[in-house]
């Protein structure tokens, strides 16, 4: 990731403008996702990853549930293919290790799998619709601590 970007820990109480407005960007005014669904109301509970440039502007976010659900990835499309969704989903993977959960799991979009794929996902299932695009089930094992 390029040295003038920089990746925090997010809290969705102090970063909700920030974490809201690349989610906004991405999910709802380019890929069409209607705001009722983008707005779960899950937000609160889940641990966060945000990413801003040198002037501070968000240009990155990512989220897990408690139960190692991982989704919500979203870089802007200006800001894309600079390393930026590696580096945020490295950072969820080692909270999920902190945690010290077996696995995890996300819901690709079929355009993104290979971006799963090179991170140690597999695909599994049928391919289905979410919000009018389609997906995959992917989990990735986690090594245990005593390995």
């Amino acid at each position: 990731m390029n040295p003038e970007l920089h990746l925090v820990h997010a809290s969705w109480q102090e970063h909700r403008a920030a974490l809201g407005a690349v989610r906004r960007a991405v999910f709802i005014e380019e890929q069409q996702v209607p705001a009722a669904l983008e707005w779960d109301g899950q937000d609160e509970s889940c641990y966060h990853v945000l990413v801003t440039d040198a002037g501070n502007r968000p240009v990155g976010t990512g989220r897990m549930k408690p139960d190692g659900h991982i989704g919500r990835m979203a870089v802007l499309k200006e800001c894309r293919g600079q390393g930026i969704g590696s580096a945020m989903l490295s950072a969820l993977l080692d909270i999920a290790r902190q945690q010290q959960w077996p696995e995890v799991y996300l819901h690709a979009q079929v355009a993104a799998i290979p971006f799963y794929e090179k991170h140690g996902f597999t695909a599994n299932g049928e391919q289905f619709m979410d919000a009018g695009i389609p997906h995959r089930n992917m989990v990735r094992r986690l090594a245990s601590p005593d390995h």
